[in-house]
């Protein structure tokens, strides 16, 4: 399976648009040569009332806090990639897509030692559907835990989204289509479940819903959060704590969460059949809300979306 990533007209570049052909780094870039720099993803989706980007200041957040990790002194406030990020939208006449800032590190220093190198803020989004195919959300995937594990604490910080940390990812991730897999978990150094190649994950047992520690091995996912607070909001038990393997082969039911992945069910681990397979009755209540949630067909009670204003497109023109 492969996700070609479709063209837009325009891309943000430190505070003006431009072309979505003429976005180039010279080939010798701190981010090309040792992939030093730092990006989120954001889902921006269509409701009945427009373009409306989901969470968009926690993943600003996220990213702020990814460039005080590795020293990247970001020249743009909150405000700042707020209004780009909805401008940009509206003026690439887009109802849905995925959002990608990226704050790297270009040409200039040849070392270890980055100062040398400018600070270059790049903004793009295009049209994206259900990145793990287009079944998935309803009848589920079928995931092996991988070969590769999870970096170990305090040698990559796990907290900060960095391209150079998903070098890791893709190894996790081709190691499951090598072997037929849609997608990979993946264990931490200690043999815990850490997360996917790109996401977080659930468990449930007996009822409650239970999702790994944050150990230093995975990336706070704000999908994740959300689907917490989704639980909570319908009364059903969570609990945060460290997850064994064999967990994954005995829960009632398994799903995975992110930006790309929404809410996924996971049907098999190891060719070992989930529950009944496919979505299990909580994992359908969670999922159906969300996108009821993200898709302005429920009352958005937590203040998660914030709309393309026809002001922000206005201004994209």
């Amino acid at each position: 399976m492969s996700v070609r990533l479709e063209s837009a007209d325009w891309i943000w570049r430190d505070g003006e648009f431009i072309a979505w052909d003429d976005a180039k780094i010279h080939i010798l870039s701190l981010a090309v040569q040792f992939g030093s720099s730092v990006f989120e993803g954001i889902r921006c989706y269509k409701t009945p009332s427009g373009p409306a980007v989901f969470r968009l200041p926690e993943h600003l957040r996220r990213l702020r806090d990814s460039c005080r990790v590795y020293r990247i002194e970001l020249p743009y406030s909150a405000e700042d990639l707020t209004d780009a990020c909805l401008t940009l939208v509206g003026k690439n006449r887009l109802e849905e897509c995925y959002i990608r800032p990226m704050v790297l590190r270009g040409y200039g220093a040849a070392g270890m030692n980055p100062e040398g190198s400018p600070i270059e803020t790049y903004i793009a989004c295009w049209p994206w559907g259900t990145y793990l195919g287009a079944e998935a959300l309803e009848q589920g995937v079928d995931v092996c835990v991988s070969t590769w594990q999870r970096m170990a604490p305090n040698t990559f910080p796990a907290e900060a989204k960095a391209a150079g940390h998903y070098t890791n990812a893709q190894l996790i991730k081709m190691d499951a289509l090598a072997h037929g897999f849609v997608e990979a978990i993946a264990l931490g150094p200690g043999g815990l479940v850490s997360e996917g190649s790109g996401q977080n994950i659930f468990l449930v047992r007996d009822g409650e819903l239970i999702t790994p520690s944050h150990d230093g091995t995975s990336l706070s996912g704000i999908t994740q959060s959300s689907v917490v607070t989704i639980a909570e909001d319908l009364g059903i038990p969570v609990r945060r704590r460290a997850v064994p393997r064999e967990m994954l082969y005995t829960a009632d039911e398994l799903f995975f969460t992110g930006t790309a992945s929404e809410v996924t069910p996971i049907r098999s681990v190891d060719r070992i059949t989930v529950g009944e397979g496919g979505a299990g009755p909580i994992t359908k209540r969670l999922q159906q809300r969300f996108l009821a949630i993200v898709r302005g067909e429920a009352e958005d009670v937590h203040g998660w979306l914030t709309p393309i204003s026809k002001e922000a497109a206005v201004l994209g023109t």
